[in-house]
């Protein structure tokens, strides 16, 4: 714990090589698995910057940082359900995976999103809001809030209920907006989707929430080839969006059985309406929207959820791969509103797709960006060399600068953090920066969890920050030694 206590202020480095652009980048260590007992293997690095710190969440803990020193605020990371134990929600405490933490840029306010597993299968999603921006206020603290989901979700033909998967959240003007899979506990089969909508307006002031409103789409077949994982739109900037706006989700199309590629995204909606509840609709079946055709990352056609591929130096030797999790849009569908005369809004997601010839090779980032003009960008981020990327996050500033972070990692590169930047607007050549080095591998698992972070901060809308983890030791036989590093930067045009 004292390691932490004891870290540098921020290290100025200007990277340059012949693969990268020179681009100023801050960077300073996040959590490690040293800094908590109970660390697992896959940790599902991901965060927000706020107003005044910089806050982190892998898997179980949390933990916030200063913006401008680097410095942790506590001793050690924060048990992530310790918003409900201080406001006594006992439903909401222990463990739990796939937890998101967001700021919530109109309210400048934190939001965490979890699910829970009590006794007797019994499930909850469970929200909390903070009351203030700054986490060293004397008077912070957290509202909480939860749902119970073993009637929303249903029950499989044995009479269990269905497990909830991969939970992601959203903010929205009218609502914080999360989106669940279903799957069946017999065998973890996807059956369908849940999205809902809360009552952010009285969440927000710590007022008894609005019953939140959901909606499950459980088609009877062929279901995980149009639905996975459901990104809901988060937005970015100060701008809202226009009054009415419903929120919009955003879900891959898998290759069909038997095949290899597809081209098409699937678009839905959900449109709340607080006063009346029977007038709210969820777009059930979702609109395709016709992309440039992909083989999603690490694709197997004969083995559809295996999407693990990617190679490390000591891959040779281990026989280990890392999970490109190419079977979904990695979150987050970053939303922005571009004011004034000519102007529009626009929705940003991305994923790992192949760029290599033959089954299970090299892996690039897609991107994709939806405008309200009608106009659609789509790009695949690949550079000359072997290496893989894969595990993307995206996001765009007030000037239309794209940043997406990603992993880096080949036969002759270990495990390292990058991210390419492009203009969305002059349509520039993308630009690739190097973030971190990893120096070693994981040898020992595939798992490199299921999502990656980068948010942009809402005092300059310039600076970009991005967190993913890698390593610096071996991580062998039983032992658990990832590391997460916090980067940040701002591209030369921003002011």
């Amino acid at each position: 714990m004292l390691r932490n206590l004891e870290k540098p202020t921020l290290a100025f480095l200007l990277l340059i090589g012949l693969a990268y652009a020179q681009v100023p980048v801050s960077t300073f260590e996040g959590i490690d698995a040293s800094d908590y007992s109970g660390s697992g293997l896959s940790i599902d690095p991901n965060g927000a910057v706020g107003t005044v710190q910089y806050t982190e969440w892998t898997n179980a803990v949390y933990w916030a940082f200063d913006k401008v020193t680097g410095l942790p605020l506590t001793a050690a990371p924060v048990e992530g359900d310790t918003p409900w134990r201080d406001n006594n929600m006992p439903d909401c405490y222990g463990p739990s995976g796939n937890d998101e933490l967001l700021f919530d840029h109109l309210a400048s306010r934190w939001i965490i999103g979890r699910r829970t597993v009590q006794t007797g299968g019994t499930y909850f999603y469970c929200i909390a809001v903070s009351n203030t921006d700054d986490m060293t206020s004397p008077n912070f603290s957290w509202y909480t809030y939860e749902l119970p989901l073993v009637s929303v979700l249903g029950q499989n033909s044995n009479g269990q209920t269905y497990y909830p998967d991969y939970p992601k959240i959203g903010t929205w003007i009218d609502g914080y907006y999360v989106t669940i899979d279903i799957e069946d506990p017999d065998d973890y089969a996807e059956l369908g989707i849940i999205a809902c909508a809360f009552d952010r307006t009285d969440m927000l002031e710590g007022l008894p929430m609005l019953a939140p409103q959901c909606f499950k789409d459980q088609p009877t077949e062929n279901f995980a080839f149009r639905g996975h994982s459901l990104e809901p739109a988060d937005i970015d900037g100060t701008v809202a969006p226009p009054t009415g706006e419903p929120e919009y989700f955003v879900s891959i199309q898998n290759p069909a059985v038997e095949e290899t590629t597809s081209k098409t995204l699937n678009e839905w909606k959900l449109h709340v309406n607080w006063k009346t509840p029977a007038l709210s609709t969820f777009t059930i079946p979702p609109i395709s929207v016709n992309v440039t055709t992909y083989t999603p990352g690490c694709f197997d056609a004969n083995n559809v959820i295996n999407t693990v591929c990617v190679p490390e130096p000591s891959s040779a030797t281990t026989g280990n791969y890392i999970d490109s999790v190419g079977d979904r849009l990695m979150q987050r569908l970053a939303y922005r509103n571009f004011p004034g005369a000519g102007g529009y809004q626009s929705w940003l997601v991305s994923h790992a797709v192949q760029v290599g010839t033959g089954p299970l090779s090299q892996t690039g980032i897609r991107w994709y960006e939806a405008r309200s003009n009608g106009t659609f960008n789509t790009g695949t981020i690949t550079y000359n060399d072997t290496n893989y990327r894969f595990m993307p996050s995206i996001a765009q500033d007030h000037v239309a600068n794209m940043a997406v972070g990603y992993s880096v990692s080949g036969t002759s590169t270990h495990p390292s953090i990058a991210a390419s930047y492009t203009n969305l607007q002059k349509r520039t050549r993308p630009t690739e920066i190097l973030l971190w080095s990893g120096t070693a591998d994981e040898e020992n698992s595939y798992h490199w969890g299921v999502y990656t972070s980068m948010t942009v901060d809402p005092v300059d809308d310039c600076t970009f920050w991005y967190v993913n983890e890698y390593f610096d030791t071996p991580q062998t036989g039983s032992a658990v030694t990832w590391q997460t590093r916090i980067s940040h930067f701002v591209l030369p045009n921003c002011n």
